[in-house]
């Protein structure tokens, strides 16, 4: 299948930051900046420019008598076939475009005014709606874990339980195992071999107790304003501050599940049953939430189980029923991935003059440039400049401050003592 396209600017959706965010863990990225993940009985493939979102599909080859002897070629994309290609609505379903995303980031600002400092250089943070039974296993994988380790994990689940989808430059890959794949004897001892740890048995337990409900049990605690592919929306009630009743319901049946609790429960049902009130609370967030929202004193002084609904409470206040949309935004600012995001740099134009090999540099104008990387649209216009009087001299490095939040500091140079002064950059 060639490439196709929508029009999707980055604003509305980033795919370098929605993939890896801690959303979903099976998607890998190619140096030519092509996403690819099996899904829904394809390899999907993505990647985007400023103004478009580019998608195409690769299917399984259909079933012939194999020649002889047996092709070790793997299938191309000219012997992929798929009766009906759904691949623009899977999109569109997955990557949950429909809501305008520059009105509920307007939204969400109006009413939090840390929000309106951290979400411009977050711009096009969507939660997926992902397959539950995928979001419900990666998220027992996410127990005292970090997002490499738990794709790791994905991944050799996928290889040694799930099904072959075709091949993209020889590198296989592997859908989803089902629940009864994983409920099998031997599946927790083989687990604990690949590294799995105590989340085998969780996985192992959860599966069987999965298998032995309706076959639609996890998809029935889903939110039916989020429905699953092809299916027709309905309401889900009213909005109360504890968040709606079918997401009440849905994050006490799981909490039955092996290996799942107020956490991960609240991340399958904003991630894989579409509850956009649902704030899963882990360290990331009770940080946010102490430093940013005053949380960490009196009775909120540890994360106990009341500190959490409490947090819970206090973001949809704020934000409504998607304030785990907004709330993941804040989190992904959080991640030190996208720390650089939230940093500025100094750069120095020399016209040099050299003193000594100390990297110690004289000049007639010191001009000190500071400019913002935002990981998407990054600029080289400068943001701030300030010269220094030639009696100066600065010392050439590279100076790096965490936050725009705060004063960007500098150390200047004088041939006979040193001084300190700051230099203000726009907060975020």
């Amino acid at each position: 299948m060639s490439w196709r396209k929508l029009p999707v600017n980055l604003t509305e959706l980033c795919l370098d930051t929605t993939l890896r965010c801690g959303q979903s863990f099976r998607w890998t990225k190619s140096e030519d900046n092509i996403w690819s993940c099996a899904l829904h009985g394809r390899v999907l493939s993505l990647r985007q420019d400023a103004a478009h979102l580019y998608y195409r599909a690769l299917f399984p080859e259909i079933l012939h008598t194999p020649p002889t002897p047996p092709s070790s070629a793997p299938p191309s994309a000219d012997g992929m076939a798929n009766e009906i290609d759904d691949t623009k609505e899977l999109v569109y379903h997955y990557l949950n475009l429909e809501p305008n995303l520059t009105e509920l980031y307007e939204q969400w600002s109006s009413a939090d005014r840390n929000f309106e400092k951290k979400a411009p250089k977050f711009a096009g943070v969507r939660i997926l709606r992902q397959n539950a039974w995928e979001a419900l296993v990666g998220f027992i994988c996410s127990s005292n874990n970090n997002i490499i380790r738990i794709s790791q994990m994905m991944e050799k689940l996928c290889v040694h339980y799930g099904p072959l989808i075709g091949h993209i430059d020889a590198r296989p890959y592997y859908d989803m195992p089902s629940p009864t794949r994983l409920t099998g004897s031997k599946v927790e001892g083989h687990l604990r071999e690949l590294g799995f740890g105590y989340r085998a048995k969780y996985l192992h337990q959860t599966a069987i107790m999965i298998t032995q409900q309706d076959a639609r049990w996890l998809d029935s605690l889903r939110n039916p304003e989020s429905p699953i592919l092809g299916h027709a929306k309905s309401s889900a009630g009213d909005m109360l501050p504890g968040g709606r009743e079918g997401y009440r319901k849905a994050h006490e049946q799981l909490l039955a599940l092996q290996g799942v609790g107020p956490k991960v429960a609240d991340c399958v049902c904003l991630m894989g049953l579409g509850w956009g009130e649902a704030v899963p609370v882990d360290t990331h967030v009770w940080q946010i939430a102490q430093r940013d929202y005053k949380f960490g004193k009196g009775k909120h002084r540890s994360l106990t189980k009341l500190t959490y609904d409490a947090i819970g409470d206090h973001f949809r206040t704020l934000w409504g029923k998607e304030a785990g949309w907004a709330h993941s935004v804040l989190f992904t600012a959080d991640l030190r991935a996208f720390s650089e995001r939230l940093s500025s740099k100094i750069e120095i134009k020399e016209e040099i003059k050299q003193e000594d090999a100390a990297s110690v540099v004289s000049k007639d104008v010191i001009e000190i440039e500071i400019k913002e990387e935002d990981g998407v649209n990054p600029s080289s216009e400068p943001i701030a400049k300030v010269k220094l009087p030639p009696s100066m001299s600065v010392k050439r490095e590279l100076i790096e401050e965490g936050s725009l939040d705060k004063p960007e500091k500098y150390t200047v140079h004088g041939r006979r003592k040193r001084q300190k002064g700051s230099i203000s950059g726009p907060r975020g």
